[in-house]
């Protein structure tokens, strides 16, 4: 089952799973950061099994002028526990059908370098073409 997660309990649920790849979270700054990240568009949706949480993404609908009006997946991660049993796979492929249904022409995420297991699964699994690197500074 996918659900957008929108109660305390089940954001709770969902950052466990997220603080997996974001490990610098806090519970205060995960909640105080996803209301102010709400009030942008922000949602977090969550494949689950039975009660547990297996796999979670955060997304935001945008548009610009190279992607036009796309969804952009801040965060996909699966529970450690759970990887390599389809659970990304479903949760991405919602998000996809999510896209379409809003008109959206694409959807576009970026993904740390080191994370080459991901880079695979989003090639190769998901068809997701690689089309640019992302450039950050530090302030």
């Amino acid at each position: 089952m996918i659900k957008h997660l929108q109660k305390k309990e089940e954001l709770l649920q969902g950052y466990h799973v997220l603080k997996e790849l974001r490990t610098h979270l806090t519970e205060e700054t995960f909640f105080d950061m996803y209301e102010k990240m709400k009030q942008e568009g922000y949602e977090i949706h969550a494949c689950y099994e039975g009660e547990e949480v297996k796999a979670v993404t955060g997304i935001i609908p945008l548009t610009n002028y190279y992607d036009g009006y796309h969804i952009y997946v801040y965060d996909l991660v699966t529970a450690s526990h759970a990887r390599s049993k389809g659970y990304g796979e479903k949760l991405l492929s919602h998000i996809e059908t999510l896209a379409v249904e809003k008109g959206c022409q694409t959807v576009t995420l970026s993904s740390g370098l080191q994370r080459k297991d991901a880079h695979r699964f989003y090639v190769e699994k998901m068809e997701y073409d690689k089309t640019s690197y992302v450039f950050k500074k530090e302030l």
